[in-house]
Formats: structure tokens, sequence, C-alpha cells
């Protein structure tokens, strides 16, 4: 799974301390709404950051554009980054 975030959240800051994550469904603002699974989750270099920004604009059409204008004209290309995320074997 790939997800994308600015390169100052939190999130990002505890990927790189751990890379431990847990992951499960959500609401809009980000409040759990259901069983959270462990994982790991490792921050992508730039290059690869672009592919997942590529793939969102494919996947969501017009709104994933709308979103990742607004997030490059907040934060420029490199104030976001691209995170792998692998179910984990820890339990």
């Amino acid at each position: 799974m790939y997800a994308w975030s600015a390169a100052d959240a939190g999130k990002v800051k505890r990927i790189r301390r751990s890379g431990e994550v847990e992951v499960g469904p959500c609401d809009f603002k980000g409040n759990p709404t259901g069983e959270q699974v462990p994982a790991t989750a490792r921050l992508l270099d730039q290059a690869d950051s672009d592919r997942v920004r590529s793939l969102i604009a494919k996947k969501y059409g017009v709104m994933g554009r709308l979103t990742l204008l607004g997030s490059r004209i907040r934060r420029g290309r490199e104030g976001t980054v691209g995170i792998e995320i692998k179910a984990s074997t820890r339990s």
C-alpha cells in the first residue's frame, strides 16, 4: 500500500524513528473506525515519491490531481513524501 504525506508531519517523523505503524479504517479526520493491524512503513526517495503521486492522480482522477496541485502550491514538490506500507509479521 502507498500513501503520501507532508514531509514534516508527525507520522513521517514516527516512521523515520521506527517504521512500525498500525493501519486500519478511519473517518475523514483520521479517527479510527475499526480494527488496527500492525505494519511496517518506509519513506520513499524523490523518484518513488513522484511515482506515488502519479498513482494517486491516476486512481482519483480530477480530485486526486486537484489535491496534488494544492499540496504542490502549499509545500512545493519536496514538501511531501511517499510512504510504502507493508503488512507486518510482528504481533
